[in-house]
């Protein structure tokens, strides 16, 4: 078994203990300004797998003390329609933060949906200021799956100076932010993606993987370097992540699936929500 040989990195532990501190931020915001943070949820149609995070996270803020605010558009919405939305929940004051469930159906021109969600607000960290912001190591939001990732380096210790990371996948709020994210702490970092010539090789030489390519199972433990740390950030049919996870026993650290990299994302979600909100409220959480 891989748990044998790889220990495994907990990511809801750490997800608890993260959303514990939260919560307590939140009490003492709400102490404070009279107000509970909000975290707005924009949902498009009717996708089954959305409806469930939506609702997963919606639970989540209810036990973290924060209030949410959910809208639900039809499957047609058009992406004028759901600018508007977003325009007004950036608007709003009484909301704190806004998360866009995506994917949107294809019609919609989902970049431009996500520019609509003002830079305040975005504690998904997904418009182009806040990937700037994670390009240039400034302050902002991180995209919540990769701010996940760097959570559970360091919780575990890896030190990424000079080490080889290699990110499978290239997504706008995945890959791209995650190699980004590895690269401000000096690791060295290699993009891998669909027209990659030769992926194994590439694979071997990581000291540090990130899968997100959205396949299942898809890294085979024969291409995992012995040793290397393996943050495995997919979630497909049958529970199971981007990596063959009985065969990576060579790994020295890495996450399961579920329990891993998921709990982590959305605790980084509550935890810049309320990092939001008291941005909003002229505080910051060392305030609180």
């Amino acid at each position: 078994m891989t748990t044998a040989t790889a220990r495994l990195m907990d990511g809801t532990a750490l997800a608890r203990r993260i959303t514990e501190q939260t919560a307590a931020h939140a009490a003492k915001l709400t102490e404070r300004t009279g107000t509970a943070p909000c975290l707005a949820t924009v949902l498009v149609g009717e996708d089954p797998a959305s409806v469930t995070y939506v609702r997963m996270k919606q639970n989540r803020c209810a036990k973290a003390g924060i209030t949410s605010r959910h809208v639900e558009l039809p499957a047609g919405t058009t992406t004028e329609e759901l600018v508007a939305t977003l325009t007004a929940l950036s608007e709003d004051p009484a909301i704190s933060g806004i998360l866009l469930q995506h994917p949107v159906p294809h019609h919609i021109d989902e970049r431009a949906a996500f520019e609509a969600i003002a830079p305040g607000k975005d504690v998904d960290g997904v418009t182009m200021h806040s990937f700037a912001a994670m390009g240039f190591g400034l302050p902002g939001f991180v995209s919540c799956t990769p701010g996940g990732i760097m959570r559970l380096l360091a919780e575990y210790d890896v030190d990424l100076t000079g080490k080889h990371a290699v990110v499978v996948g290239r997504s706008a709020i995945l890959g791209k932010p995650a190699g980004m994210l590895l690269l401000e702490q000096n690791a060295t970092v290699t993009y891998c993606h669909s027209r990659t010539r030769d992926l194994s090789s590439i694979v071997r030489q990581a000291d540090v993987l990130v899968a997100a390519v959205g396949k299942a199972e898809f890294i085979r433990g024969e291409d995992i370097k012995p040793g290397a740390v393996v943050l495995d950030a997919g979630y497909n049919e049958g529970n199971v992540g981007d990596v063959h996870f009985e065969s990576a026993a060579r790994a020295s650290l890495i996450t399961p699936v579920p329990g891993g990299v998921g709990p982590m994302t959305i605790a980084v979600l509550l935890e810049q929500t309320v990092q939001a909100a008291a941005a909003q409220a002229g505080l910051s959480v060392a305030d609180l």
